[in-house]
């Protein structure tokens, strides 16, 4: 497909999202014509590495100057946005980037004539050129009708990724869930490490020994799936251990066993997908069902006295 066949494209914000999507389509082929920042600087740094860029203070610049413009400002502010800018009647299109705002804070374009949507890629942006290379391989969420959905199907192939389709309404909850796979791993680890803490051992150290052995398990359960990459004494159906780290942790007080007795209770869901003993398997939710009982009315109680 020839470059002129190509939609323009367009970015209000340039940020570190920005700043890989708009490179990325770049050297994809794709013609990024226009940016538009709060940060004039940030607009005009990026605009530099793109041929045939220009930078706008005024986002209407942007649109005006583009047929794809790609909303990727603070989801606060998508919907101030949506309502200052004016379209033309056929052949535009508005798409935030927000994996959590709905694309109905886009209506005001569409009331226009503009299509909307959303572009949500699943990949934490640390804002280096590197980005654009890591990105690939990754999912973008896209929430779209018609020629626009297929038009943003074929910028997510461009960027190496896998194209994934939600229905309308349901990015809050998609972005929340996917939360456990990135913010909410690291609190686990940060978890981990104020634990190791009381033995004795510094965040280094403590990290060191862990990321290899959180890689080693992504990687066994991309290669055989969750349920095959389970470690641990609840996968092993040991209930002895499980009871006695419940135990452990109610001694130290504060939520550590009520936040290690709601994970053993997804741990005990994902070991009934493999071949740990039913009856082992019963025992230890057993436990932890007790457990995070006396745990969680320990902490409901503590409540109520404040």
């Amino acid at each position: 497909m020839s470059q002129s066949s190509l939609p323009r494209l367009g970015f209000i914000g340039a940020g570190r999202l920005a700043r890989c999507l708009a490179l990325s389509f770049s050297r994809a082929g794709y013609p990024v014509t226009a940016v538009a920042s709060r940060s004039p600087a940030s607009a005009a740094r990026l605009a530099s590495q793109i041929e045939h860029c220009a930078a706008f203070e005024n986002p209407q610049q942007v649109v005006d100057a583009a047929d794809i413009v790609f909303l990727a400002v603070p989801d606060d502010s998508i919907g101030t946005s949506a309502h200052t800018l004016r379209f033309r009647p056929h052949g535009q299109a508005l798409v935030h980037c927000s994996g959590a705002s709905p694309v109905e804070l886009l209506a005001p374009a569409r009331d226009q004539g503009a299509s909307i949507g959303g572009f949500h890629p699943l990949y934490l942006f640390s804002g280096d050129l590197a980005d654009i290379e890591r990105i690939a391989g990754c999912s973008v969420t896209i929430e779209a009708d018609g020629a626009l959905k297929e038009q943003l199907m074929a910028l997510a192939v461009a960027l190496r990724c896998h194209p994934l389709s939600i229905p309308a309404g349901g990015r809050m909850l998609y972005h929340a869930a996917a939360h456990y796979a990135a913010s909410f791993a690291l609190c686990s680890l940060a978890e981990c490490v104020a634990l190791w803490r009381t033995l004795g051992l510094a965040e280094g150290d403590a990290l060191r020994a862990l990321l290899p052995m959180l890689s080693g398990t992504i990687e066994t359960a991309r290669d055989k799936g969750l349920p095959a990459a389970l470690a641990g004494p609840v996968s092993r159906g040991d209930t002895g251990v499980v009871e006695k780290q419940l135990a452990l942790l109610e001694g130290l007080g504060g939520d550590h066993a009520a936040l290690y007795g709601l994970l053993s209770r997804r741990a005990v869901g994902l070991a009934e997908r493999r071949a740990t003993p039913p009856a082992a398997i019963d025992m230890i939710s057993e436990a932890v069902e007790e457990s995070l009982s006396r745990s969680l009315n320990q902490a409901a109680a503590g409540a109520s006295v404040k």
